[in-house]
């Protein structure tokens, strides 16, 4: 792969066949062929402008609902780093959030500034960049009530202003541009009350932390809900919970995660939820679909 400019050029850091095992939390899988943390906006989009065309791009938010299979990923991987984590009020009930922000931060600032309808986004591992692209959502909540708009990098390193509509919402998923890095969104709620707003984020980690395997290596929901059902049950009903394959299990506490018990490849992983599609799909008649992303090469 060619990166057609002068390295010595670049303000961030870049690295050359870097680990990204330790960047997901499932703690398994290869390496990206080159992974970019941008200094700042200015240096992302000079980075991708000076970019061959031809060379894919990706990005990493926190890597919670993500399979980065054994063979790596081709391209350059790109995260956003601290100056993309800052959360600020405009006016009103808007929250400018960089794409780099955590769920918890932004659900937090919120908080402290009175305002109400983001407290899903705390149950949500992830960043801003990544709710928006995967229209991420929780507890009756999604990214698309509460997004006024986002900046995104295109691939050929110009930026662009998206509306709520642009971005062509359904569930879990978005028409965000291939190879589009989410830098910045704006979401909008309602006046609330701290305190009120609080116990709302305390009953949603509660909830979290009864039925979810919050401290085992995981990737979030790992499929989507069918119309109608719940994915979970379906699985359950399949008579997959439990059920293992190398070092990889379906949760016990809820089936519609998968873990790493400790030495799981991304092999073991993805091959255990095609092993539970087919299950499902035998016992139900119904087609689960993958709400994790699973990205790069097989071996």
């Amino acid at each position: 792969m060619s990166l057609t400019f002068d390295q010595a050029a670049v303000r961030g850091k870049l690295t050359a066949d870097a680990p990204l095992a330790p960047l997901v939390w499932f703690k398994a899988g290869g390496h990206a062929e080159w992974l970019f943390e941008p200094k700042d906006l200015a240096d992302l989009q000079d980075f991708l402008r000076a970019l061959d065309p031809a060379v894919p791009v990706m990005a990493l938010g926190l890597g919670s609902n993500m399979i980065v299979r054994e063979g790596g990923v081709p391209g350059v991987v790109i995260r956003l780093g601290k100056a993309f984590a800052k959360v600020a009020r405009l006016d009103g009930e808007t929250l400018d959030c960089g794409g780099g922000a955590s769920g918890i931060l932004v659900s937090s600032t919120a908080r402290d500034e009175g305002i109400a309808g983001l407290e899903f986004l705390r149950s949500i591992p992830g960043t801003v960049g990544g709710f928006v692209r995967m229209n991420g959502g929780a507890y009756g909540g999604e990214v698309k009530d509460i997004l006024v708009d986002c900046d995104v990098v295109l691939r050929s390193g110009e930026l662009v202003t998206l509306g709520n509509a642009d971005l062509g919402y359904t569930y879990r998923h978005s028409e965000l541009p291939e190879g589009a890095v989410v830098v910045a969104a704006r979401f909008k709620g309602r006046p609330g009350e701290p305190a009120a707003i609080q116990a709302e984020m305390d009953r949603i980690s509660a909830a979290r932390e009864a039925s979810q395997p919050l401290r085992s290596k995981t990737g979030g929901s790992t499929f989507k809900n069918p119309e109608g059902h719940a994915a979970w049950k379906l699985v359950d009903e399949a008579g997959c919970r439990g059920l293992t394959l190398g070092g990889a299990q379906v949760s016990e506490k809820h089936t519609n995660f998968l873990l790493n018990t400790g030495d799981a490849t991304s092999d073991d992983i993805e091959g255990l939820g095609e092993e539970v599609r087919r299950r499902v799909k035998d016992h139900s008649g119904v087609e689960l679909e993958w709400e994790i992303q699973r990205v790069g090469r097989r071996p």
